[in-house]
């Protein structure tokens, strides 16, 4: 089968690929129209489903890797070129990936914090998410990997073509070459896209709950946050559907405006991870000042990295119930080494886009520095002006203390209100005169 051929015909048919894109938001919705209790219930499933997906497949590549004598898709993995550790691209492609992977950018663990109980360990849960992702993208990379060494004539030159090409092009033929007659070819292919579809649902799971969770936060109930962002989500995505498909030089479709896409927000989840930094920051600077005017904190930068550097660190993450604490390491990765890489990396990215990028202020060059800041631009613009809207609705609570069900499902988002416009809601009183210079700006 020719696998150019088909991947050409589907981007080519927008009608197609309009379709599959119903299809699978349709399926995210149904799962959490009912809740935490039915994507916990989904992704338990569809993760166990993943890993044993993904470990056949890793044997059966390793196997077929393994059949000259030798793991070149292994050792090409985990070989080390130093010279490229000096591009700054290498590094923010990697701090945006893994921004993206393990959903920081995105604030998708703010967002299923709601659902936990007070005496979680935080940093253990933290830690196993971590480690859980990564070990997901390793076994993913190894089977990848091993199974096109195995059989390209030349793997470098697949390996490079990127991720598209990778997945949809490549991998179906090296799968295709796999030992065991027909039968063997059609389970490893199977296999493979099965557990990229899972890794794929419970990611869109996980990225639409961040929507609506906001919603029912300010009084929405689940049901219609559910069709709103649904709905939103179906009309943002028809230009990546339909948009920009060309064919490269090899003849092979590229869906260019799906490409720009994920480069500007793969790059834009970073500046998403520093206003997460810079609230965590504020929150501590508002704390010691609260206490510095009370008298129990000492004025000046030495009183503030007493207890404003600690604050959150101190309320939201050494809660009492974790068998491991996070120490003041912490608090030098947030307040230091996180601003200084995030300013030095986008400033190396930039200045060689500008010195290198043909055309870089070209707003339709798609490789361009204006198309990234027009987005970016459109978007922010848009979430100041519903900033304001958003600051003077009330907030719900999300889960009671003792509940054994999520009542997220009941109108208005929950049971009982947190906060109206000027109330200070008990144990944020430190917060109150920051809140209020909000509202009257």
């Amino acid at each position: 089968m020719d696998t150019t051929e088909v991947w050409n015909a589907f981007l080519q048919s927008p009608g197609q690929v309009i379709f599959f894109q119903f299809i699978v938001i349709l399926l995210v919705l149904g799962t959490i129209w009912k809740g935490a209790k039915a994507i916990e219930k989904v992704n338990f499933y569809l993760m166990i489903s993943l890993f044993a997906l993904l470990f056949l497949t890793l044997f059966l590549s390793l196997w077929m890797d393994l059949s000259d004598g030798s793991l070149d898709g292994a050792l090409f993995m985990f070989t080390v070129d130093f010279d490229m550790l000096m591009e700054p691209e290498v590094w923010i492609n990697g701090l945006s990936q893994s921004a993206w992977s393990c959903s920081a950018g995105m604030g998708m663990c703010i967002t299923y914090a709601v659902y936990m109980s007070k005496d979680e360990d935080t940093v253990l849960n933290a830690f196993t998410m971590g480690l859980a992702n990564n070990s997901i993208s390793i076994i993913a990379g190894l089977a990848v990997l091993s199974a096109i060494f195995a059989v390209e004539s030349d793997p470098l030159a697949t390996v490079t073509g990127g991720s598209s090409a990778i997945t949809f092009l490549a991998l179906p033929q090296v799968f295709a070459q796999a030992p065991g007659g027909v039968i063997g070819p059609l389970v490893m292919t199977a296999m493979f896209f099965l557990a990229l579809s899972f890794a794929a649902l419970t990611s869109m799971i996980s990225t639409v709950e961040l929507c609506v969770r906001n919603f029912v936060d300010h009084g929405y109930d689940r049901e219609r946050s559910v069709l709103i962002t649904g709905l939103a989500i179906f009309i943002f995505g028809l230009p990546s559907a339909m948009l920009w498909i060309r064919l490269d030089d090899a003849g092979v479709a590229f869906p260019e405006f799906l490409e720009v896409q994920d480069h500007i927000w793969g790059y834009g989840l970073m500046f998403s991870g520093l206003f997460i930094a810079f609230s965590i920051w504020k929150y501590g600077y508002i704390k010691w000042r609260a206490a510095v005017d009370e008298g129990t904190a000492p004025p000046g930068f030495a009183g503030y990295l007493g207890l404003g550097v600690s604050a959150f660190r101190d309320d939201f993450i050494n809660t009492g119930d974790n068998d491991i604490e996070v120490g003041r390491w912490w608090d030098v990765l947030i307040y230091v080494a996180f601003p200084v890489l995030f300013f030095i990396l986008m400033a190396s990215y930039f200045s060689d886009m500008i010195a290198n990028t043909p055309n870089v202020w070209d707003p339709s060059n798609p490789k361009g520095l204006s198309i990234i800041l027009l987005f970016w631009g459109v978007v922010a613009a848009l979430f100041i002006a519903l900033n304001r809207k958003l600051i003077e609705r009330p907030l719900y609570r999300n889960v009671p203390e003792g509940a054994d069900a999520d009542i997220s499902q009941l109108p208005g988002g929950s049971d009982k209100l947190i906060g109206q416009v000027g109330d200070v809601i008990a144990g944020f009183e430190h917060l109150s005169d920051s809140i209020d210079a909000e509202l009257a700006d």
